[in-house]
């Protein structure tokens, strides 16, 4: 469906809900997004001129959990002048998160899966906070079960029937069983191979993992071309891979880098001492609760509401002018290093002298689109057959990615009112267009979309949703196009530019909550040596 179709749907909607007066109508709700005319206003330069200086040592642009795991490690090391600067009223950026009467929710990232040996910093940060017990650096850690997502943790919903798991199972013919088996095979031995030079064939973070030109070649096809050239033609498995590639990266299979879409199924090996290996940690906040904890902790040192407009480095120190949209005013922080922890497409636009080859791998960057709803129900609502409802529940051949329960976690001995979390990756090769759909188009069109959506699995959907509020992310992250992480520009990125650290999950090329923790650790690890500090790495 074109956009003209779908607002043509939309539009006939309300006359189509005249005719059946059973109809429920829409409930209410907010649309949620970043300040669009704040951003325009920033590619028009329509900013005061600085009124005030400050200075700190380190200044930090950027509230995501790059600019979050920066602020952590610089005062984990027991330096705390810097000051954060975050264009939104709440840092977590792509981990932010909601309340309200019923339960907290996620408004992004909603897990995090068991850290693997490599993620050492996300290791150090979960025992920081008190969700790793002991020795994070053990094979298997322990973990505080609060945090460990609790059973029965996902669902499919196929042929009218919930099946456990999300790989489709059920009423599958011999060869697609076989198909699928012999996948989970493959994909087990890539994760437990090593490249010519020693290094795990698919780590994370991914710059650990091996350099072997044949691994890395396979960033030059797609995914979907990977699984026809190993003569996987299995209709259920072609699903299930897509759903993966843009559950992680946004982008259908055929449009995700071979290397990356591997890298989904052989990365991950963390394992705990009292969960098994496919548990992941989660919240009814989602990664929230990381965000949550840390702006706790950093509390003092954080600056909401507050835009860069300019950066850039002279002889002595770096700068940044920050417009402050509760003081309609512009300020400006100078500081002896300053990390750059914003989504890199802003950099030409705020950084006029950025190198040629920093704006240009910049500006190289497709980001894809994404959409994220919550719905307060009244109640659970009507189940098909099958398996129970669970934490992550996803309906079979659908634009969603499904749904997340956020009061699963909760401890109740009976049902209540809940929060459903609904995902969709705005998929489509063209994100540009995507990207003004869905701009274009109206909460209410929005809603009418998911209500009919979660309705072949849920009847009675609409009839219980009290509300259901709608947020869009225009530029939500980085996608891993064929080329775009080995061949590409991205290595550009990665270097250190004088004063100035780059720190971001766009670093990597994908958007996970462990490149971005990554990211933000080495940018101030760097920040920090060049500061005269001898401070061990924790990478």
């Amino acid at each position: 469906m074109n956009r003209r179709e779908f607002l043509a749907a939309a539009g006939a909607l309300p006359l189509a809900g005249c005719a059946d007066a059973k109809r429920s109508p829409l409930p209410p709700g907010e649309l949620l997004g970043a300040d669009a005319a704040f951003g325009h206003r920033l590619l028009k330069g329509e900013f005061p001129a600085p009124t005030e200086t400050r200075r700190c040592t380190v200044a930090i642009v950027g509230g995501g959990i790059a600019g979050l795991s920066a602020a952590w490690r610089l005062s984990k090391a027991g330096f705390d002048d810097f000051l954060l600067c975050e264009i939104e009223a709440r840092v977590g950026g792509n981990s932010r998160w909601g309340e309200n009467a019923v339960s907290a929710y996620p408004w992004g990232a909603h897990y995090l899966p068991l850290p693997t040996r490599e993620s050492r910093a996300v290791r150090e940060l979960l025992a920081d906070l008190g969700a790793i017990e002991g020795d994070p650096h053990v094979a298997k850690p322990r973990f505080d079960e609060r945090y460990l997502c609790h059973a029965p943790q996902e669902r499919l919903y196929r042929d009218g029937v919930w099946q456990e798991g999300l790989m489709p199972h059920a009423g599958l013919s011999a060869p697609e069983r076989a198909q699928a088996r012999h996948f989970m095979e493959t994909m087990a031995a890539f994760k437990s191979r090593r490249g010519r030079d020693g290094r795990k064939a698919f780590a994370l973070p991914l710059d650990l993992s091996s350099r072997d030109p044949e691994l890395r070649a396979l960033d030059r096809s797609s995914m979907n071309e990977w699984l026809r050239s190993q003569k996987f033609d299995s209709e259920p498995l072609h699903w299930y891979v897509d759903y993966c590639c843009r559950d992680d990266y946004g982008t259908g299979s055929a449009q995700t880098s071979a290397w990356a879409g591997i890298h989904y199924f052989a990365c991950r090996d963390g394992e705990a001492e009292d969960a098994s290996s496919d548990i992941v940690l989660t919240a009814p906040e989602g990664n929230g609760w990381i965000v949550r904890r840390l702006e706790e902790k950093l509390r003092g040192r954080l600056l909401t509401g507050a835009l860069a407009t300019r950066i850039g480095q002279e002889r002595k120190r770096a700068f940044a002018e920050v417009s402050l949209s509760g003081e309609r005013r512009t300020i400006r922080i100078e500081a002896e290093q300053l990390i750059w922890a914003g989504s890199a497409f802003v950099l030409p636009h705020v950084w006029p002298e950025a190198p040629a080859a920093l704006a240009a791998a910049a500006r190289e960057i497709d980001y894809a689109p994404w959409l994220v709803a919550n719905l307060t129900l009244e109640r659970l609502p009507e189940e098909r057959r099958g398996a129970p409802l669970s934490w992550d529940n996803v309906i079979y051949d659908s634009p969603g990615l499904g749904y997340v329960v956020a009061t699963h976690q909760h401890m109740r001995t009976k049902p209540g009112p809940t929060v459903f979390s609904y995902y969709r990756a705005l998929a489509h090769p063209d994100a540009r267009r995507e990207r003004k759909n869905l701009l274009d188009l109206p909460r209410e069109a929005w809603a009418e979309e998911i209500l009919g959506e979660l309705a072949r699995a849920h009847p009675d959907v609409r009839e219980i949703t009290a509300r259901i509020d709608v947020c869009r992310y225009g530029h939500a992250m980085a996608r891993p196009l064929p080329g775009s992480l080995w061949h590409g520009s991205r290595a550009a990125l990665a270097r250190p530019y004088g004063r100035v650290q780059l720190a971001h999950a766009d670093v990597s090329g994908v958007s996970l909550f462990e490149e971005a923790n990554y990211r933000g650790v080495a940018a101030a690890e760097r920040a920090l040596k060049s500061l005269g500090a001898r401070v061990p790495s924790i990478l």
